[in-house]
């Protein structure tokens, strides 16, 4: 068996032309849908990151912002620019590009975003919502994940998911929306023992734990789903995830590859929550378009 290759850049595209069309539909209207992105310091991923954002805003019509600011900015500095942005009408979403330096306290600055404009899905209000069920921004990784299996028609129902990592970011938030799914999750992390023997028992598996292929084909039963989200750097430069692609791919039915597959869904996904944050402002948000799964 040779798995079939979830892939993230088609269905990004596909996701993006969507998001053009309800971009002009808003400006139809005289709505510029405006997302914000603050960057502070010049780390070489957060930077590439960035730029990736810019490009794909601009290629659905969204008007988009970066204030890049010296890595020595200080915490109320930031806060400051922060709120400026909340009390921006002309901003839609706010995106403070994590990891901040070490001097400065990421969840309260999270804390202060707007829960209107938390187009990262990470304040608590957000996280709550996800929690309970109620309409909100959901993480961009996680939602891109649900985007993938809905596309490829992989039914969650009834299933045994296991996630490796257990992050805010992404092994927390997709572990809920997979049990919205109705999906059986386990989740492990860097200090579960035994932990093939959960893996092996698996129907999904989402590899979250930042480790370069640290899933090889012994982890996983044939015919499993594979998702990995990491992205790792090796010493030849290569971009690699957390798990051995050519490995697994000789056993699991579907997989998704590193680069090209979950990372582009990512930025497609903050491109909708942000459209939806103005869509939502102008009081056409619909109930499809919020991440609220049915």
């Amino acid at each position: 068996m040779t798995a079939t290759i979830i892939d993230g850049n088609q269905l990004a595209e596909q996701k993006r032309s969507e998001i053009k069309k309800r971009v002009d539909e808003l400006r139809q209207r005289g709505i510029e849908p405006g997302l914000t992105v603050v960057l502070v310091g010049n780390d070489p991923a957060s930077t590439s990151y960035v730029r990736g954002k810019e490009k794909a805003c601009k290629a659905v019509g969204i008007r988009s912002e970066v204030l890049r600011l010296p890595k020595e900015t200080s915490e109320e500095e930031l806060l400051n620019h922060v709120r400026r942005c909340n009390e921006d009408p002309r901003v839609d979403g706010i995106l403070v590009q994590l990891p901040l330096p070490d001097h400065i306290n990421e969840q309260r600055v999270i804390n202060s975003i707007n829960p209107d404009k938390d187009v990262d899905g990470f304040h608590p209000i957000s996280v709550g919502n996800l929690v309970i069920g109620n309409p909100g921004f959901l993480p961009c990784t996680p939602y891109g994940i649900m985007e993938m299996f809905r596309a490829y028609d992989i039914s969650l129902s009834g299933r045994h998911a296991v996630v490796i990592g257990r992050s805010n970011i992404v092994g927390k938030p997709i572990s809920l929306l997979m049990q919205r799914e109705h999906a059986t999750v386990t989740m492990c992390h860097s200090r579960t023992k035994h932990l093939k023997a959960f893996t092996k028992q698996a129907d999904i598996v989402v590899a979250a734990v930042g480790r370069p292929r640290f899933v090889t084909a012994d982890f996983v039963s044939p015919g499993s789903v594979v998702i990995d989200v990491g992205i790792n750097r090796v010493e030849s430069g290569k971009l690699v995830g957390d798990v051995d692609f050519e490995e697994v791919k000789e056993i699991a039915s579907y997989i998704t590859p590193v680069p090209k597959g979950v990372g582009p869904m990512t930025i497609a996904m903050l491109l909708h929550n942000t459209v939806w944050s103005a869509e939502r402002k102008a009081g056409i948000a619909t109930g499809s378009g919020n991440g609220v799964l049915t």
